[in-house]
């Protein structure tokens, strides 16, 4: 059995996915690189073959008809045969030493007898265009270098939050719960972190700055305006986020707050979208989503409410507009997206 499978999705990724695969190769035979193509219509194809072919035993190429991001994970999942999956975008990276690390330090748990279920590292935003880099970590909420519960979480702190780029989950615990993303939808990373927790008994936080997410490209998922453009499928996902559990019936203390912190922040998300985008239609929709949450759970729909954001969403006027857009465009620059 393979250590790690990493899965990389690609839609029309001939001019970056190299760089990618590349900084995942040194992983040799303990991993293997699922390159999976989405149904692409430029060279990606035959790249992912190339691959393949050079490295058998190592890289493996998939093809699909377009079935878009979640599915491409999916497709990694269903073929994965490494002990863990991660996610790895086409045109983002790894960095060397850190991986290192990550192959050692899962080698030892897995030959002590304790595979943990979820290993987190932290992740790098690199805003080329501007030469500019910020590193989320997660010392302030998890203990290092030790197998831990989420009773050994330290604190929950809002936005400060686990993402794709961050986790590396054990494969059979993700297929255990259930994991299945939407076909034709961005945003369901969102659900690819979310929906495993509860079935998470056991964490390892390696504190190295492994993932290097590229922000800045033009037609980019998180783009502002083409996430605006994009808001149904924002709105979708923070649909099934709210139908995934009942929230309120996770016993572990840490967890529910963790969960709900999340659940407010991707809402925040959605409503700041609606309120950017000055489009009556789209301020209509996110009104539509907060009343789906009150009907599904009015203590979730008025823990959101109360929050800070929720009570700057509800203040009257240009003033109330203002500080709103005003907190979101801090959390915006402290986050480093867009």
């Amino acid at each position: 059995m393979k250590l790690i499978t990493f899965a990389i999705p690609c839609y029309n990724s001939e001019e970056y996915m190299s760089k990618c695969i590349e900084s995942l190769l040194p992983g040799g035979d303990d991993v293997e690189i699922l390159i999976v193509d989405d149904g692409s219509t430029d060279n990606t194809a035959k790249i992912a073959d190339e691959y393949e072919a050079k490295y058998p035993g190592i890289c493996k190429a998939i093809h699909q008809p377009n079935g878009g991001h979640g599915e491409a994970v999916n497709a990694g999942l269903r073929n994965a045969t490494g002990m863990y999956y991660k996610v790895v975008d086409s045109d983002d990276w790894v960095d060397y030493d850190a991986y290192m690390k990550v192959i050692e330090t899962l080698k030892k748990l897995v030959n002590e007898g304790n595979p943990v279920d979820m290993l987190l590292t932290n992740y790098v935003y690199e805003k080329v265009s501007e030469n500019h880099r910020r590193t989320m970590f997660y010392t302030l909420l998890f203990p290092t270098d030790r197998i831990i519960g989420w009773k050994d979480m330290k604190r929950v702190i809002k936005g400060f939050t686990i993402l794709m780029h961050s986790v590396t989950y054990r494969t059979e615990m993700l297929r255990e719960c259930g994991l299945v993303l939407p076909k034709h939808t961005f945003y369901v990373d969102n659900l690819f972190v979310y929906v495993p927790l509860p079935y998470v008994k056991t964490i390892y936080y390696l504190n190295v700055d492994f993932y290097r997410y590229y922000i800045g490209r033009e037609g980019q998922s998180v783009n502002e305006q083409i996430m605006i453009k994009r808001i149904d499928q924002q709105l979708r996902v923070n649909k099934l986020l709210i139908d995934a559990y009942d929230v309120w019936s996770i016993d572990e203390p840490y967890l529910r707050r963790y969960m709900l912190s999340f659940l407010e922040m991707i809402t925040t998300v959605s409503a700041s979208l609606g309120c950017v985008s000055k489009d009556k239609e789209n301020i209509r929709k996110v009104k539509n989503l907060w009343a789906y949450c009150h009907k599904k759970c009015p203590k979730t729909f008025w823990h959101m409410r109360l929050g800070l954001f929720g009570l700057a969403s509800n203040l009257p006027g240009r003033l109330g507009r203002r500080i709103y857009l005003g907190l979101y465009h801090m959390s915006q620059k402290f986050v480093g997206f867009n």
